[in-house]
């Protein structure tokens, strides 16, 4: 192995838990592709060393010559708002999984095994980010979720027909169909207007109030408004000072400038799985806060 390749290597095993570290996620890239595929013999020979002996280097090297497997995988996922560093970061973690568990006498190749928890763990990281809010938790809405978009010709309103035949494609019921269309062509929106003009109206100005004066309705609507202010406030005051700052990054920014995992990670000194780390717990205080006050 030349000094060079040597390199690169070491770089990469560094940047696992940190695909911006090595400046841009397009070096990173760039480097994972010069890494050399493993021939079935020293993919044999590494597994069975790591089952055998427990040998970290035959682990390192299985997973260094499959980078870039999660780099082609990540790209089928970047049209779900999430930065593509991230995606990777998540995709090397079901890669790590995978290695760990994969069995040399199963009689199959390292890559056709590690898709699958590649898939898997970038799935669940998209499902669990891609709004505060989740928009799929059963075994029918995730499938939806993934296969609905390129299933809807042009983008466009899916028709009785269209609905009927992505139902049967998919195994699923013609209302998850419906409803999963739903979710995917609305958007986050804030109830209260950002600006100091009196005139511009809010959502929560002209949200209509069926039943007028109904006490069960105008309960609803203050439970909402409560939910969406000053819940989230207070679900925010339960975080110590760096989580709280991760998520207002990340997920509460008014320009839309969200920060990436790498930057969060480069602002904290830490890395940028720790940074995710954190976040995810800071999202399940927040939900659990949320959920105690609509109880």
């Amino acid at each position: 192995m030349t000094n060079q390749s040597l390199a690169v290597q070491q770089n990469l095993s560094l940047a696992l838990a940190n695909p911006g570290a090595m400046g841009s996620i397009e070096a990173y890239i760039s480097a994972v592709n010069r890494i050399p595929v493993l021939t079935p013999e020293q993919e044999k020979e590494f597994a069975e060393r790591l089952q055998k002996d427990g040998d970290l280097d035959a682990a390192r090297a299985l997973i260094l010559s499959h980078l870039r497997l999660v780099v082609s995988i990540s790209r089928q996922y970047l049209g779900y708002g999430i930065p593509h560093a991230d995606l990777i970061q998540e995709g090397n973690i079901g890669l790590m999984k995978a290695v760990k568990r994969f069995n040399v006498s199963h009689g199959v190749r390292l890559v056709s095994f590690a898709v699958h928890w590649i898939k898997a763990e970038i799935n669940e990281y998209i499902i669990r980010n891609w709004r505060l809010v989740k928009v799929a938790t059963t075994k029918a809405q995730r499938k939806l979720f993934f296969n609905l978009r390129s299933m809807r010709p042009d983008g466009q309103t899916l028709d009785p027909e269209q609905i009927e035949g992505i139902a049967r494609k998919l195994n699923v019921r013609p209302e998850d169909v419906t409803e999963m269309e739903v979710r995917l062509s609305g958007r986050d929106m804030a109830l209260e207007s950002s600006a100091d003009d009196d005139e511009e109206f809010a959502p929560i100005s002209y949200l209509s109030d069926e039943g007028e004066f109904e006490p069960g309705h105008i309960m609803a609507q203050n439970n909402r408004y409560a939910l969406q202010t000053q819940g989230i406030a207070n679900a925010l005051e339960t975080l110590d000072e760096r989580s709280r700052d991760i998520i207002q990054s990340r997920w509460l920014q008014d320009d839309g400038q969200s920060k990436t995992l790498q930057e969060l990670a480069a602002q904290y000194g830490v890395s940028a799985e720790r940074v995710r780390q954190i976040e995810n717990a800071a999202i399940k205080k927040m939900r659990k806060v949320l959920e105690a006050q609509e109880a």
